[in-house]
């Protein structure tokens, strides 16, 4: 199978380049091949590498700086997406795309299903449901992935941060009331190559397994708690911190203002995922603690 995958040096795009190989011919394209903020340029491109199946990795995933640029946002996580999903439809290959639980306004007092209604309160929420509507609209066969909180080792992320920051302050505030799962590029990029294995094995017969799905690791967490989480597993491998656990400080998201109002509540429902391709989702601590591993070199 010859698989092309979109936003190859993002986190995900790293992980699905690793998770994409054992199943075909990966071309794996970054903005200087396939510029999604030129959404009118990626169907000659398509028609030029003929792809047997798509895997779109690429978006404005700046969720602040969205706010001060939503033509920009709008082309990358809708005009293009819109553009691929058109493509996809009339030369009958599948594409693969991810989204976010900043669809929803993050008042519900439980998981979101698929089924929930979106709302979503910022420039990125927007723009990634218009391309979902717009990839549900083309009539192609697809996988649209919404996740939460993804984070890899590579590159800039959250542990990363914190870690930086109880070695070097003297006290840490971290946000207590956003409640989700944190979800790595890692799992994200294993669960997609699986399902993908499925739809092989269904061959002309997947069509019923087209659609949208919530993915994202198991339980839940708090960004405070996460924090504290981190700085806990460094300290069991013996790395000396100013501020342990037990110190960082719960704030609201009141105090702290971002330019993008977040959802509150970003538990997203996997029971469709789970229940189609027959898949168990890990407990989000499992990867978070493996990628302490991988960034203190253990």
């Amino acid at each position: 199978m010859n698989i092309l995958l979109l936003g190859k040096n993002g986190q995900l795009g790293w992980e699905l380049q690793r998770a994409l190989a054992p199943l075909g011919e990966v071309v794996a394209l970054d903005q200087d091949r396939a510029d999604f903020a030129q959404p009118e340029t990626l169907v000659p491109l398509l028609d030029q590498l003929q792809p047997g199946l798509i895997v779109n990795a690429a978006a404005h995933t700046a969720v602040d700086k969205a706010e001060s640029e939503p033509e920009l946002s709008q082309r990358i996580n809708a005009d293009a997406v819109a553009e691929l999903a058109r493509w996809a439809a009339q030369h009958r290959v599948w594409l693969i795309h991810y989204s976010t639980d900043y669809v929803f306004d993050g008042s519900a007092a439980g998981w979101y299903s698929e089924e929930d209604a979106s709302n979503p309160l910022s420039v990125y929420g927007r723009t990634k449901l218009a391309g979902e509507q717009a990839l549900a609209a083309s009539g192609c066969h697809h996988l649209t992935l919404r996740t939460s909180w993804v984070y890899a080792s590579r590159g800039k992320n959250f542990a990363r941060t914190m870690l930086q920051l109880a070695a070097s302050r003297e006290s840490l505030s971290v946000v207590a009331d956003q409640w989700g799962a944190p979800t790595s590029a890692e799992l994200l990029a294993d669960v997609t190559a699986l399902c993908l294995y499925r739809l092989r094995q269904e061959g002309e017969g997947a069509g019923h397994l087209s659609g949208l799905y919530h993915l994202v690791a198991a339980g839940e967490t708090n960004w405070c708690d996460y924090a504290r989480f981190v700085l806990q597993q460094a300290q069991q491998r013996g790395t000396q911190l100013k501020v342990g656990p037990e110190q960082v400080k719960a704030i609201s998201t009141a105090e702290y203002p971002t330019p993008a109002q977040r959802p509150l509540n970003s538990r997203l429902a996997t029971d469709k995922l789970r229940q189609a391709f027959g898949l168990t989702l890990p407990d989000w601590r499992y990867h978070a603690a493996r990628q302490i591993d991988e960034l203190l070199g253990s």
